[in-house]
């Protein structure tokens, strides 16, 4: 378990592997770590590991964003043209 606080932004983030994540005297120090800095009003942001590839899964989520964004593009290009038209 990798703990890193923030002081700044008032943030804690926790970082878990497979193992970690399904172990209970891990989750068990998470709780306690919740309890101190919610007394400080701090956020405890936790990022576990996951099962998936990570190359493959990052690849999927660039394709997706891509596509995603030539979408909005064209939405975009529509309604400025029905303004245009409208004037």
């Amino acid at each position: 378990m990798e703990v890193n606080v923030r002081e700044d932004k008032k943030l804690v983030d926790v970082w878990l592997t497979n193992v970690e994540k399904n172990d209970p005297q891990i989750q068990a120090q998470l709780k306690e770590l919740y309890a101190q800095y919610k007394e400080k009003k701090y956020l405890v942001a936790v990022y576990q590991s996951g099962s998936r590839d990570l190359y493959e899964s990052t690849l999927a989520l660039l394709a997706y964003n891509k596509k995603r964004g030539a979408g909005l593009d064209v939405q975009r290009e529509k309604r400025q043209r029905a303004v245009t038209v409208e004037r």
